[in-house]
């Protein structure tokens, strides 16, 4: 996996850009490193997002160093992980601020018949995929951990960070639940009445009339999509039919819902799918398929491919990529 910020470094300032490929490393592990090795606090460390350990992933960090030569990088390298280019950069990579990322999968003890398959592959690169929160999301036990904070059961307060991870996984239950509804009635790629859409590509939103023919056109382009909720105070609900379906959802888990409203979670919006950019494949064998794809932030390489076929893990993952 390869991400893509979206901008290059500018070759001057306080920031010195790092691109680092890792293997079977975590990303904060990595940014703690590279903080105690060049002398800086880890909150000086930028990363866009946490990238999986169980994979060959090449990302960005950036470190603070103000009136500082820059330290010789190179030199700490070590087996896991790889330093393939430094750059100056004005500003500290901030946290959510990516493009996508790139990926290439590799697919072995394939069990298909290859015309369905290919069939199914040029529909997702035609239509797109539901736009489910991964497994890696949930941590095994975060959406537990979530109802034990949010009524006090748990015995000692979690880390910011903890606490970060069990508030997403508990909203990003919910909007999974509700994505799971509208693909049971077959309205997780069309606008329904009272729909809020959001343009590809952005996080602009706006209020969509489903009868509009425009609205119609430009949603089966997936040049608009549906959107889903991430629960929280304030922020656009959508109305009508759209609006009654999702409220329905929330008062399902309304004890996961108040809890996060009491975290001050602000509230958001997902696209409901996820559209799969330049989707290739090629088969290496008759039981080896490699895929070759880029999703924008916050969307999941698992979820394209278990629209693909079903599939069992080598490892366990245990990081989640931010949005």
């Amino acid at each position: 996996m390869v991400e893509e910020l979206g901008y290059a470094p500018d070759g001057s300032g306080e920031h010195l850009f790092v691109e680092i490929e890792k293997r079977g490393e975590n990303t904060l592990d990595v940014a703690a490193e590279l903080a105690r090795r060049a002398g800086i606090r880890p909150r000086d460390v930028g990363f866009a997002g946490l990238k999986d350990r169980n994979a060959v992933t090449r990302q960005y960090f950036s470190l603070h160093l103000p009136g500082r030569e820059d330290p010789p990088v190179e030199q700490w390298q070590r087996p896991g992980i790889e330093v393939l280019s430094t750059k100056r950069h004005s500003r500290k990579i901030q946290r959510g601020r990516l493009r996508g990322n790139r990926f290439e999968l590799v697919v072995r003890e394939l069990e298909a018949e290859r015309e369905a398959l290919e069939d199914r592959l040029g529909k997702v690169a035609r239509h797109g995929v539901p736009n489910r929160f991964g497994e890696q999301r949930f941590g095994g036990n975060n959406v537990a951990r979530a109802y034990r904070l949010f009524r006090g059961e748990l015995r000692r307060a979690p880390s910011k960070r903890k606490r970060g991870f069990y508030l997403s996984a508990a909203r990003s239950l919910i909007f999974n639940r509700l994505l799971d509804v509208r693909i049971a009635e077959g309205t997780w790629n069309r606008a329904m009445d009272g729909e809020i859409v959001m343009l590809d590509g952005t996080r602009s939103t706006f209020a969509a009339e489903a009868g509009d023919p425009d609205i119609r056109r430009r949603v089966a382009e997936q040049d608009l999509h549906p959107t889903g909720p991430l629960v929280g105070e304030g922020g656009e609900a959508p109305t009508d039919e759209a609006g009654r379906l999702e409220a329905k959802v929330i008062e399902a888990h309304s004890e996961l819902a108040e809890g996060l409203r009491r975290f001050r979670l602000s509230a958001d919006r997902r696209p409901l799918r996820m559209r799969v950019l330049d989707l290739e494949w090629r088969f290496e064998s008759d039981d080896v398929l490699v895929l070759s794809f880029a999703l924008r932030s916050g969307c999941y390489a698992t979820t394209v491919l278990r629209e693909l076929v079903e599939y069992t893990e080598g490892s366990e993952r245990d990081e989640t990529p931010e949005e």
